[in-house]
């Protein structure tokens, strides 16, 4: 006999976490079906290296909305990494040193340009697609848009570095309006954009907001779940999950990021504005890695910051912990094919770019593309993606709806953006239950 509830929510991410909370929350019988063996999805924090690592989402901040109310909801403690007090930046193959103001203002002039028009074209990034004219820049990349800015080497190096930390793909591959997103959910500051995208984190690990959430719901939340299938019709949607399993709800939330969701057989078919996105990939392909470095010879490690450029295995590291005589780093590259971030001498010549006083003792990171749960960072969209498919991919279909922080409107790709959106999915089958 076929298993009956309210609503099946697939994945136990953020979004899927809240889209269950907030449905629990007003009456309903909420199932959520997680494929892995742990909640969060790619927020995924692991005790390594002496500390609590963040191998996946790690920054939050009080620019965005929705993650910072649940931050006040579950008093939940924030911090930050130490300031860095020495920055590396390339010039060609010179490895110039400075402090982070200094390699601020190298970029300064590059990044004001790039985003001058900003709130022009996203004027409420609450509403990305308010400008009806906005494919005309949608069509560019942001290697392209850098390029026509014709910055010096110096600047040009630092303006690339900087962004593939942002954006953890080849900039070729990235949406400039992307990085106007971004910009403008720091209502037009580029300075704020890039600390509100890379500076604070939970103190006990950002796995203690996912915990609070589902402590915080009365959902049936099944591990080691994975859904196999989902056939719908006009009066609900019977899931298939584990091993041959089926259960039959009302309504099903699909929380899969968008490179996925085109594996997941649906019958019938979702629209070609989801599976098009879907089969296109985002433009996220990078890697993080982690790192514990100690001093040739015994020492203290100042806090630093490094930026190299875009082709290099990894073309930012920073300081996110300081001990005594060591430090845990973290380090962003464009290509997760550059470099096998669980490999010790790959991540050590990578760090030689900047610096041969450094031996690397521990590296850990996880193979975020090759998860097959995933087979991405944080959502980056290509040129086009926002304007073509951006409508398509938040609209229900039938008794199907989606929330992913993939699909959000403000900060996609930020754990504000998973809670964004299933506060607006969980709103939207409320309604439909309750009419």
């Amino acid at each position: 006999m076929t298993e009956q509830t309210d609503v099946v929510v697939i994945g136990a991410g953020l979004a899927g976490l809240i889209t269950a909370r907030e449905l629990g929350n007003r009456g309903h019988r909420v199932v959520v079906l997680e494929a892995r063996d742990r909640l969060g999805g790619r927020v995924y924090t692991e005790s390594r290296l002496g500390q609590h690592l963040e191998l996946g989402g790690n920054w939050l901040h009080w620019t965005q909305p929705h993650v910072w109310a649940e931050v006040t909801r579950y008093g939940l403690e924030v911090s930050r990494g130490p300031r860095s007090e020495e920055t590396y930046w390339l010039a060609g193959d010179e490895v110039r040193r400075g402090n982070l103001d200094d390699f601020m203002k190298l970029i300064d002039p590059g990044m004001t340009r790039l985003l001058e028009d900003t709130m022009t074209w996203l004027p409420r990034p609450d509403a990305p697609l308010t400008v009806e004219n906005l494919a005309e820049v949608d069509q560019f990349n942001l290697q392209e848009m850098l390029d026509k800015l014709d910055l010096s080497e110096d600047e040009k190096n630092a303006n690339e570095a900087a962004w593939v930390g942002h954006f953890n793909a080849p900039l070729d591959q990235c949406a400039y309006v992307n990085a106007l997103r971004w910009t403008a959910g720091a209502s037009g500051h580029w300075h704020l954009m890039h600390e509100a995208s890379a500076i604070f984190r939970l103190k006990h690990g950002n796995d203690t907001l996912v915990k609070a959430i589902a402590e915080d719901s009365d959902a049936d939340i099944r591990l080691n779940a994975p859904v196999t299938a989902v056939r719908h019709d006009a009066e609900g949607a019977t899931v298939s999950y584990g091993d041959g399993r089926e259960i039959r709800a009302t309504k099903v939330v699909i929380t899969l990021p968008q490179n996925i969701l085109h594996k997941l057989e649906v019958q019938p078919a979702l629209s070609e504005g989801k599976l098009v996105p879907s089969r296109e990939r985002t433009a996220s392909q990078g890697v993080k890695a982690w790192m514990r470095v100690g001093r040739r010879g015994g020492g203290p490690i100042k806090p630093f910051f490094a930026y190299s450029a875009q082709d290099k295995p990894l073309s930012v590291i920073r300081t996110e912990f300081i001990g005594e005589d060591d430090a845990v780093l973290v380090g962003f590259g464009a290509d997760a094919n550059r470099i096998d971030v669980t490999d010790i001498e790959q991540v050590q010549e990578a760090v030689r770019v900047w610096r041969d006083d450094l031996e690397v003792i521990e590296v850990t990171g996880h193979k975020w593309g090759e998860d097959p749960y995933a087979e991405e960072t944080w959502q980056i969209q290509r040129p086009g993606q926002l304007t073509k498919y951006h409508a398509a991919q938040q609209a229900s279909e039938g008794a199907l709806h989606f929330a992913s922080s993939d699909i959000a409107n403000i900060w996609a790709g930020f754990f504000d953006g998973a809670i964004e959106s299933g506060l607006r999915a969980s709103r939207e089958v409320h309604a439909e239950l309750a009419g």
